[in-house]
């Protein structure tokens, strides 16, 4: 989610040995079948769009909590996203919200998806994530840091993993979620964990990637599952989650031949691909390169950042700016929040690619 996917391709092909060995340990054969994923896939217009969080909330626990849910905000921000034919936003959702009001968090769930679908947006929501802070608190919650990238994001369960009663909390969670809206048409994707191993997890996050699929599976909603790759170093992990995933989503951050070169590398595994994160302009990432490619790949296209707001994504991972000036070059984001485009020409482009 924030850090640019290894150039070194060759780290992305994992050994027989290591394929075998955690594959006796993988619940494969409730993988859905590569004809499925694929003919799932064929049903659905091109897939473009964004990660999503409203302007006004710094994290998921803002955007989720009952005091700051702010629907308003969220149905101006995805009218902006059908203004420009995006049909598809990734969701972040968060644990600690539904263990402090299950059916309001169940509730308001169901009133975003009802705004997004009155926009003709499917949504992919997320539930664990290992970046950025690892502690979180129910309640208000702490103001931008001036000029910082992402200063309030939370990883989920972050540092209350390990402690007494957390682990049957988060499968309660999981199940609970997913049962409600397993046949939700309006979800078009579970993303079970954002970047596992970030945060220099590494394996320590193999655990809980292999319990969120059992508990995803167990389930068995009728929308695919997926955790997506983004770090080619990850041996075990992406060979899990590769294994496990009936439709193959990734992220990456590089400049477009690059990026090709990963789609070509993950073609192989015969399944749909989604790029669920991508477009970091001063990495040389941008619509106007990677888009057009992707689209011509038959790749769903999901870049970072929506509209300019209280995550500060307009700066860069490594670049804090502590005057919270406007950076020479926005590093994510399309829209400022009355809706006026960074850059007209990157929208132009985004509508022409989706038929608008």
């Amino acid at each position: 989610m924030r850090f640019t996917l290894l150039t070194a391709l060759a780290a992305a092909f994992i050994s027989t040995t290591s394929v075998n060995t955690i594959a006796q340990n993988a619940p494969v054969a409730k993988v859905w079948p590569a004809a499925k994923a694929n003919a799932w896939y064929a049903q659905h217009k091109w897939m473009s769009g964004a990660d999503f969080i409203p302007s006004t909330a710094i994290n998921q626990l803002e955007m989720w909590q009952a005091d700051s849910f702010d629907p308003k905000t969220i149905d101006k921000e995805l009218g902006y996203a059908e203004g420009i034919g995006f049909n598809t936003m990734r969701v972040f959702l968060y644990s600690l919200a539904w263990q402090q009001d299950k059916p309001g968090f169940k509730k308001r769930i169901d009133d975003y998806l009802a705004i997004a679908d009155k926009h003709h947006i499917k949504t992919m929501f997320v539930f664990f994530d290992d970046c950025w802070n690892a502690d979180a608190k129910i309640g208000k919650q702490p103001a931008p840091k001036t000029g910082v990238h992402n200063s309030g994001w939370l990883q989920d369960p972050g540092n209350r993993l390990g402690t007494p009663g957390q682990e049957a909390m988060l499968k309660a969670y999981v199940t609970d979620i997913m049962t409600a809206f397993k046949n939700d048409k309006r979800i078009l994707l579970w993303d079970l964990y954002n970047e596992p191993g970030n945060s220099k997890k590494k394996d320590a996050s193999m655990d809980l990637l292999v319990k969120v699929f059992t508990w995803a599976r167990a389930v068995n909603p009728s929308q695919p599952l997926s955790v997506g790759l983004w770090d080619w170093s990850f041996e075990k992990l992406n060979t899990y989650q590769a294994l496990n995933s009936d439709v193959i989503t990734y992220h990456d951050y590089t400049e477009e031949p690059s990026h090709l070169k990963t789609i070509q590398m993950l073609k192989t595994h015969g399944r749909p691909l989604i790029c669920t994160e991508y477009m970091a302009r001063t990495r040389n990432s941008r619509f106007e390169t990677v888009m057009p490619m992707l689209k011509k790949e038959n790749v769903g296209a999901l870049n970072w950042g929506f509209v300019a707001g209280k995550t500060n994504t307009i700066y860069a991972w490594d670049t804090p700016m502590p005057n919270g000036g406007e950076p020479k070059e926005w590093f994510h984001d399309i829209f400022r929040k009355d809706g006026t485009p960074y850059k007209p020409e990157e929208v132009e482009l985004i509508k022409k690619l989706n038929g608008k």
